[in-house]
């Protein structure tokens, strides 16, 4: 699934406008009777008691949802945010056609204008859509502050207000919606974690655009889907044997640590490497022998020899950040040329040498969390900022970032994927060590880099979604989801129809 820009957006309701053909007006209706539709499958059409809209299109679905809502025999009272601007000519056309229905309908010009909101009531937030281009200021940020504290349910129609597609919106005034219905497709602010206290639980309604549009257009940022997923997996052959998918080297594990090495390399085998070799120090070498029998150990102490055995290397679970770490994983790095994963400790330990990122190997696979991220790539300001850098370093460098968190982000050559598997079960520790096995095993089975990457993602959330079937989120733990990673391949496999909620 494509994700639009703003601009891309007013596009698509263009291209729609010319060749479905379809009135612009009846593109607007058809987006109110979507909402309406909603608000009575939920029950709450008749709880709807204040309607607060701005004079662009946005607040045209406003105007025509209250028609629709009175044409029911339900009485919302209409409060427009007065600005400068003219209303849009669907907005003015609207509100036109709500006169003949009401005139309870009040300009709000100043602070002076604000109605009291009881914290029992239901609201609708259509201020501004998808086409705001800069943050709340005066008159408009003070309502959306006052329609905040106010404790009412709010609704937001496409965007919560005051929330930009395109750019962040963190310390700025938008509207805390319960629920936001939008139209036709997840827009990228719902993928933002700074975002999330903002847009409640998301509903995407069809207004059926013409979406031959989505095949002419671009764009930046896409969607991770399962059935983008499913055909990138590689069946096994009946005939194929242990050396035909590959030997993958795990470096994890450490003093107080060895559990991320456990996790990671029963992770890495369930997601079908042919062989692993686990280095772990020799003093622990007992736990890897008794927890992972099917593994080869070396112990760290010993020289790693002939690296061009392996097809794949992951490092960084559980490491450490000693002299002998920084020393074995400058080794790794001069030594082989084969993509890799780095994880953990070893970001890291590549954050205190930053000269070494020009000797990690072409394709390799960086997966930090966003405070590892800036501690290896420098400090942002928002969520927005730290995506665009790793797109922009995507471009620069020849590896593929994941920058982990609920919608993980893949960069990979100036473009991005966004996950929509998985759920705050994830947020233990122990998550991001059975995701490091799963993508040195793909990469072990010569998947190519992105499809590893793509396909390591996916699987590592949808494993946890169906953990949670039997556990919490609260109660998931790392092993959980490695029990599960068996299910999720079969699942991809046999269902081609992507249901993931967000």
């Amino acid at each position: 699934m494509k994700l639009l820009s703003a601009q891309q957006i007013r596009e698509w309701d263009q291209y729609t406008i010319a060749n479905k053909p379809i009135p612009s007006i009846n593109l607007m209706e058809k987006a109110a009777l979507a909402c309406m539709t909603w608000m009575n499958d939920k029950g709450i059409e008749r709880c709807i008691s204040k309607i607060f809209c701005g004079k662009g299109n946005n607040g045209g679905d406003g105007l025509a949802i209250a028609r629709l809502l009175i044409q029911k025999g339900h009485s919302p009272t209409i409060y427009i945010l007065e600005s400068e601007n003219k209303g849009t000519v669907d907005f003015e056309a609207n509100l036109q056609f709500l006169t003949e229905y009401t005139d309870d309908i009040h300009f709000i010009k100043s602070v002076d204008d604000f109605p009291f909101i009881e914290d029992t009531e239901w609201v609708i937030d259509a201020l501004f859509g998808s086409g705001l281009n800069r943050p709340l200021h005066a008159v408009s940020a003070e309502l959306v502050q006052h329609i905040n504290q106010s404790g009412s349910k709010i609704i937001s129609i496409d965007i919560p207000g005051g929330m930009g597609i395109d750019f962040s919106c963190k310390n700025k005034s938008v509207i805390r919606a319960n629920h936001t219905v939008t139209f036709q497709n997840l827009k990228r602010c719902f993928l933002i974690a700074e975002n999330a206290d903002f847009f409640g639980k998301i509903s995407v309604l069809d207004i059926e655009p013409d979406n031959r549009f989505l095949e002419t257009v671009e764009t930046l940022f896409t969607c991770i889907s399962g059935p983008l997923v499913h055909s990138m997996l590689q069946p096994r052959k009946p005939f194929s044997h242990k050396g035909n998918h590959g030997h993958a080297l795990l470096l994890a594990g450490n003093k107080g640590k060895m559990g991320a090495a456990v996790i990671a390399a029963k992770a890495c085998l369930r997601s079908g490497a042919g062989m692993l070799t686990v280095n772990v120090p020799f003093a622990f070498s007992s736990i890897i022998h008794g927890s992972i029998p099917e593994a080869i150990l070396i112990a760290r102490e010993e020289n790693i020899q002939f690296l061009n055995v392996y097809k794949s290397i992951g490092i960084g679970p559980g490491f450490g950040m000693d002299g002998d770490s920084e020393r074995i994983l400058a080794l790794i790095l001069s030594g082989f040329s084969a993509p890799m994963v780095i994880d953990a400790d070893a970001i890291t330990i590549l954050s205190l040498h930053k000269d070494w990122l020009t000797s990690v190997p072409r394709g390799s696979i960086l997966s930090p969390h966003p405070k590892e991220f800036d501690r290896l790539f420098g400090s942002c300001e928002n969520d927005y900022e730290r995506a665009d850098k790793a797109m922009a370093l995507s471009k620069k460098y020849p590896f593929i970032i994941i920058l982990k968190g609920h919608h993980s982000l893949i960069a990979a050559d100036g473009r991005g994927w966004y996950n929509l598997t998985g759920n705050a079960g994830l947020a233990k520790g122990g998550s991001g060590d059975v995701l490091t096995g799963m993508l040195t095993a793909l990469l072990a089975q010569q998947y190519s880099p992105l499809h590893a990457a793509l396909i390591g993602v996916y699987l590592h959330g949808l494993a946890a979604d169906i953990a949670i079937e039997e556990q919490s989120m609260e109660s998931l733990l790392a092993t959980d989801i490695i029990e599960m990673i068996g299910k999720a391949f079969r699942k991809v496999l046999h269902d081609t129809v992507d249901s993931i909620a967000v």
